[in-house]
C-alpha cells in the first residue's frame, strides 16, 4: 500500500459515502474535518510493563498536536508483552512472536482504514521493529516515538537496571552476596516508567531509528518522565503533518544507505545482539537486502565509540547528557563511516540535521568516547560459521577478555534444563554449554537466554564458560555467548547432533563455530535423528512456528 491524495478518500465525496462519514461524525468529525488527513496514532499505552505505562499520556500529546496542525488524529491501540518479566519462562515464547503481532495490527488498521499516515509509540523491545515493520510495509508517511528510557536505580554507590537484578540472583547462588542485598538491589533497581536503561534492546533500536531518520534527532536517549520527551511527541506530529504534505516515503528514507548507517550506530553504540534480528526483517519489509555478511564487515570497520551497560558502566541518560546518538553519528560522519546524504523524516539529510554538532565529544564526559580512544578498536558484534552453523551464528565480544574458547559440550534440550543445572552449580568454567531447541520455529518464539547467562556472570563465570544457542540473548547479556545458531535444531542443524563431552570451539577473532566430530560420525548421528513433535499444534506459537524463517534472516513471517 502506498498513501495517495487524502481527498481522494472514500469518505470525502459522493452520496453513496455517506454511512462512511456518519461513522466518523461519531468519533468527533465535522464538515470541514473530511479533507483533512486522517492520521494513525498506534498507541502502544500499557501497565503490563514500565517500558509502556508512561506512554498514554505521550500519544494525548501527539494527537493534540495532530490536530493543531490540521490533521484529523485516530488513536488506536497495540500490544506488548514485558521481556524482562516473561524472561526465564514459557512466556517468553511470545516476545519475538509479538513483534508480528505489533506489525500486523497496525498494518490491518492503517490499511483497513486508508489512513494518510501514522505516528507509531513504543516502548518495550518488539514495539520498535514490529512498528517499523510495519510502516516499511505500508509505505505512507510516518514517524516512529520512543516511548524513552528508564531512569537508573541507586543502590551502594552505582547505577541500577533490571540486569542487575539477573546477575544479584547469580551472586546470591554463589553466595557473594547476602538474601538482603538482593531484595535492596530488587527493589531499587527500576524506579519508575521507561525502557530498560543500559543499551539493551529497547534503547538500541531507539537508536538505530534515530540514526536511520524514521525518528526525530535526540529523541531516542531521552527519559520517558522528562518533559522534553512529552514536547518532542508534539513536534514528532508536527512533522509527521508535513511529510503527509510533501508525501515524504519511510521507503525513501530506509534506503540501503540508512541500514548501513543504523549498522555503524549500532557497533558505535554496542548495542543489542537483537538488532542482528530486527534489522534485517525491517530490511525485508523495505524491499532492502541486508546480509549477516553486513553486520560482520561493519564490525571489521566501526569501533566501540561508548561505554555503556550491559558490558561497560554508564545507561542511556548518561549517554542523553553527553550528546545522544547525533553526537556518535556526527563523529563518525566526521570519519566517514556514515552516509551524509540521506533523507529524514524532516526532509534535511543526515549531515545537514547534524551540521552544527562538533566533530569531537565533550571533554568533561566520558560516555562517548573521542574516536582516537574508543572502548574497543572494533565492533562488539561477530558473525561466526563453521560446522555448527552453515548458515550463521551471533557472537557478541563486548566485556569479554578471551574470545575465544575450547571446551566440552554441556547439552540442554530447553532452558529450563540449563538453568537447573547452573542453579545447582553444576556448571565449571572451561564448559561450553549448548542450549538447542530454542530456535524460531523450535521453541517456537526463540527465547532470550537472560536467565543463565546472568546467572553464569553472577557466579563469576561470565568469560569463563562459552553459551551456544539457537536461541537468542537479551540486549542486556554479555560474555562468551553465541546465538541464533542457523539452521536451527528443529530443522536438523548440526547443533541438534552435539552430544555431551563433544569439543566445541568458539573463536570470535577467527569467526569460527566448530563442533569437534568427525564428518562420518556427524553423517551417523543424522541418519538417527528424528525431527522432533511440534511444541504447540493450535493457537498464535503453533501458527508462527509453521511460518516463520531462519534466525539468519531475520526469523521473518512474511
Amino acid at each position: 500500500m502506498t498513501s495517495g491524495n487524502h481527498k481522494s478518500r472514500v469518505v470525502t465525496s459522493g452520496i453513496e459515502r455517506a454511512p462512511n462519514r456518519a461513522l466518523l461524525r461519531a468519533t468527533g468529525f465535522r464538515d470541514g474535518d473530511f479533507d483533512k488527513p486522517i492520521v494513525g496514532v498506534a498507541n502502544a499505552q500499557s501497565t503490563i510493563t514500565p517500558c509502556n505505562m508512561g506512554i498514554g499520556v505521550l500519544a494525548e500529546r501527539a494527537a493534540a498536536a495532530l490536530a493543531e496542525n490540521g490533521a484529523m488524529p485516530q488513536t488506536f491501540g497495540t500490544i506488548t508483552i514485558s521481556d524482562g518479566i516473561s524472561m526465564g519462562t514459557e512466556g517468553m515464547k511470545y516476545s519475538l512472536v509479538s513483534r508480528e503481532v505489533i506489525a500486523d495490527s497496525i498494518e490491518t488498521v492503517c490499511c483497513g482504514q486508508s489512513l494518510d499516515g501514522v505516528l507509531a509509540f513504543g516502548g518495550c523491545d518488539k514495539n520498535m521493529p514490529g512498528a517499523m515493520i510495519a510502516i516499511a510495509r505500508m509505505n505512507i508517511p510516518a514517524v516512529f516515538v520512543y516511548g524513552g528510557t528508564i531512569k537508573p536505580g541507586r543502590h551502594a554507590g552505582r547505577d541500577l537496571t533490571i540486569v542487575s537484578v539477573f546477575e544479584a540472583v547469580g551472586a546470591r547462588i554463589a553466595g557473594t552476596i547476602d538474601d538482603p542485598e538482593l531484595r535492596a538491589i530488587e527493589h531499587k533497581a527500576c524506579p519508575g516508567a521507561g525502557a530498560c536503561g543500559g543499551m539493551y534492546t529497547a534503547n538500541t533500536m531507539s537508536a538505530l531509528f534515530e540514526a536511520m531518520g524514521m525518528s526525530l534527532m535526540g529523541s531516542s536517549t531521552m527519559a520517558a518522565e522528562d518533559a522534553e520527551k512529552a514536547e518532542n511527541a508534539a513536534r514528532s506530529a508536527q512533522v509527521l503533518v508535513e511529510a503527509i504534505k510533501a508525501q515524504r516515503l519511510p521507503r525513501a528514507i530506509l534506503t540501503r544507505k540508512a541500514f548501513e548507517n543504523g549498522l555503524a550506530v549500532l557497533m558505535a553504540l554496542g548495542g543489542s545482539t537483537n538488532a542482528v534480528l530486527h534489522l534485517p526483517a525491517i530490511a525485508h519489509a523495505a524491499g532492502v537486502a541486508l546480509t549477516l555478511e553486513d553486520f560482520d564487515a561493519m564490525s571489521h570497520r566501526v569501533p566501540v565509540l561508548c561505554d555503556l551497560k550491559p558490558s561497560g558502566r554508564y545507561v542511556a541518560t548518561d549517554l542523553h547528557r553527553a550528546g545522544g546518538v547525533p553526537q556518535v553519528m556526527k563523529i563518525l560522519l566526521a570519519h566517514g563511516l556514515l552516509h551524509g546524504d540521506v533523507l529524514t523524516v524532516t526532509g534535511e539529510t543526515v549531515a545537514e540535521a547534524l551540521q552544527a554538532l562538533p566533530e569531537d565529544p565533550p571533554a568533561d564526559q566520558d560516555v562517548i568516547r573521542p574516536w582516537d580512544r574508543p572502548v574497543y578498536p572494533h565492533g562488539h558484534l561477530a558473525i561466526l560459521k563453521g560446522n555448527l552453523a552453515c548458515e550463521g551464528a551471533l557472537a557478541k565480544t563486548s566485556g569479554v577478555t578471551v574470545p575465544k574458547i575450547t571446551g566440552p559440550a554441556r547439552v540442554f534440550d530447553s532452558e529450563e534444563a540449563c538453568m537447573a543445572a547452573i542453579l545447582a552449580r553444576r556448571i565449571t568454567a572451561g564448559d561450553v554449554v549448548v542450549i538447542r531447541y530454542e530456535g524460531p520455529k523450535g521453541g517456537p518464539g526463540m527465547r532470550e537466554m537472560l536467565s543463565p547467562t546472568a546467572a553464569l556472570v553472577g557466579q563469576g563465570l561470565g568469560d569463563r564458560v562459552g553459551l551456544v544457542t539457537d536461541g537468542r540473548f537479551s540486549g542486556g547479556t554479555y560474555g562468551m555467548v553465541v546465538g541464533h545458531v542457523a539452521p536451527e535444531a528443529a530443522v536438523g542443524g548440526t547443533i541438534a547432533l552435539v552430544a555431551d563431552g563433544d569439543t566445541i570451539v568458539i573463536d570470535a577473532e577467527r569467526r569460527i563455530l566448530r563442533l569437534d566430530v568427525p564428518d562420518a560420525e556427524l553423517a551417523r548421528r543424522r541418519a538417527l535423528w528424528q525431527p522432533p513433535p511440534p511444541r504447540y499444534t493450535r493457537g498464535t506459537l503453533a501458527k508462527y512456528a509453521r511460518l516463520v524463517s531462519s534466525a539468519s534472516r531475520g526469523a521473518v513471517t512474511d
